[in-house]
């Protein structure tokens, strides 16, 4: 279960980085809301991720997190934010992600 609870902390780093995207270029009401929303899943994420760490080592539970969020971000940034997908950026995502695959593997 707290691979899980795990799992969706990485995701609202995720939202978070979202949310922190959509507040480039805006200013008064709009900026305000986004940036609520950045403070709300920043939260979300850390609560979360301290639940996670109640059963999962620190040591494993970090790199994971940091990892989902690593990985989503980019992702988001390429598919979303229309940032460049180049080979090497592609090539250090696939790393990235089998580096989190063997610490859930030997953990």
């Amino acid at each position: 279960m707290n691979w899980i609870i795990l799992i969706l902390a990485g995701l609202c780093e995720v939202a978070f980085t979202y949310c922190l995207g959509r507040t480039k270029g805006l200013e008064g009401a709009l900026w305000w809301e986004w940036i609520s929303g950045f403070v709300t899943f920043y939260v979300l994420s850390m609560v979360l991720l301290a639940k996670a760490t109640q059963t999962i080592p620190i040591g494993t539970a970090y790199p994971v997190w940091t990892g989902i969020g690593a990985v989503g971000t980019v992702l988001m940034g390429i598919f979303v934010f229309h940032e460049p997908a180049t080979f090497w950026r592609l090539f250090f995502i696939v790393t990235l992600i089998a580096s989190v695959v063997g610490l859930k593997t030997v953990s």
